[in-house]
């Protein structure tokens, strides 16, 4: 075993190791050859024309941030350090706005103003990074019976409900065609993760590590909630489902949630939602590590306030996936019978239709006639995507995957040769 120091040495050449076509397996797409490093370069370079994530934030929130950071700015990125205090107090202001409209006004239901539980208990899709959450999350919110926020509300969530119909046509020209780590088609409608949202509402959060790549990882203790102060908690709880409450409201269906982190946090969701539903997928490891390196190369070149120097990276890959799996397999009892089912990466490629149907019955979701037109249509339109493709990792990585990540390799059946280098897939 490699020592700390090794790793963190290990993590600059390693981590340079990828090369990938512009889609993932997990986001289907055309296939393409280019160099992970060239794109990891290219992405860099546009990273100052680039809308950030936090675009969104509060500005109580942004100030936090970059108190936290030492105001540690790369110099490309002064211009939005000035520019920034002017948006995130608008974001600001129109929250304000927003909550008054809701409570006030009779613009909305003044009963929102202080929501209490979602219609229907929501369902959550679990996994790590790149094994397949996203194919996943496609496929649930083709069913009209199902809602999901969207790019816009996890991107302005402080005041979506009163802004979405102008933000979205005045800033459509924001949105880059394809998602940087992976070409994934991007619009301010589609599918997003939750996590973002709670970012912007000014919630700690490890995803705002991508704001400051090369400072210490941020916010550790929100992978699974479980150190975090009472208080704070309950804190998280309660803006968490605000949020939720917020985009029910103008679509009163089930919601379907895809956060990674929140495979760590099944304690907690069960705690808000009692009889919530879940769906986990897993992959095979060495692919979820290459791909993850990748992924956050991209993220941090593209959103970091900084010039990532990724050192430390592929421990901190290491360290994520185990922390999350802890807290996830001593909390998956909890969930009622009939509550969870398990998903194949490979198997729902190989079989889509016959997975998802499988999906529905356990999880009683309702006819599965009713989706499976959109499913195949969705099929029909994403034929002949290929994967992302990789070099070779190192015999020594492989061995630190089987060694470091064996309790999910076993549990799940994806045994790894340690004897010899091999591709990742």
């Amino acid at each position: 075993m490699a020592t700390a120091n090794q790793q963190r040495q290990g993590a600059r050449r390693e981590s340079m190791s990828a090369t990938t076509s512009p889609k993932n397996a997990s986001d289907a797409g055309p296939p393409d050859t280019k160099d992970a490093a060239k794109s990891a370069g290219k992405q860099g370079r546009s990273a100052e024309r680039t809308p950030m994530f936090w675009n969104g934030i509060s500005f109580l929130a942004w100030w936090r941030l970059l108190r936290k950071n030492h105001f540690r700015v790369g110099w490309q990125w002064w211009h939005k350090l000035l520019l920034m205090p002017l948006v995130a107090g608008l974001h600001s202001v129109l929250r304000g706005y927003q909550w008054i409209a809701m409570k006030w006004w009779g613009i909305l239901d003044p009963a929102w103003a202080a929501p209490k539980s979602l219609d229907s208990p929501p369902l959550f899709i679990l996994g790590h990074w790149r094994s397949g959450t996203t194919l996943l999350h496609e496929l649930m919110v083709l069913d009209v019976r199902h809602t999901f926020p969207n790019s816009y509300e996890c991107f302005a969530p402080n005041h979506f409900v009163i802004s979405e119909g102008v933000g979205t046509r005045l800033f459509k020209f924001l949105t880059p065609a394809k998602r940087p780590m992976d070409n994934m088609a991007v619009g301010w409608d589609r599918p997003q993760e939750d996590e973002f949202a709670l970012c912007n509402l000014g919630l700690p959060s490890p995803y705002l590590t991508m704001a400051f790549p090369n400072e210490p990882p941020q916010d550790q203790d929100y992978w699974t909630l479980e150190n975090v102060p009472a208080a704070d908690r309950e804190r998280w709880k309660s803006v968490f489902l605000r949020f939720l409450c917020e985009v029910q409201m103008r679509r009163p269906r089930r919601m379907v949630l895809k956060s990674p982190p929140h495979t760590g946090r099944v304690k907690i969701l069960l705690e808000m939602f009692p009889n919530a539903r879940f769906i986990h997928i897993t992959r095979d490891p060495c692919t979820i590590f290459s791909s993850t390196v990748h992924l956050w190369k991209q993220l941090y070149s593209v959103q970091g306030m900084q010039k990532p120097n990724f050192v430390g990276l592929e421990e901190y890959v290491f360290n994520n996936l185990t922390r999350m799996y802890e807290a996830f397999e001593a909390d998956r009892d909890s969930i009622p019978p009939g509550n969870y089912c398990e998903v194949r990466y490979d198997e729902l490629v190989a079989d889509t239709v016959g997975v998802m149907q499988e999906v529905y019955r356990k999880l009683d979701l309702g006819g599965f006639s009713d989706v499976r037109p959109a499913i195949e249509a969705y099929l029909e339109k994403n034929k002949g995507y290929q994967t992302n493709k990789f070099k070779q990792l190192s015999l020594e990585l492989r061995q630190q995957i089987a060694t470091r990540w064996k309790a999910y390799a076993d549990r799940y059946g994806y045994p790894i040769d340690t004897t010899t280098p091999s591709a990742g897939q």
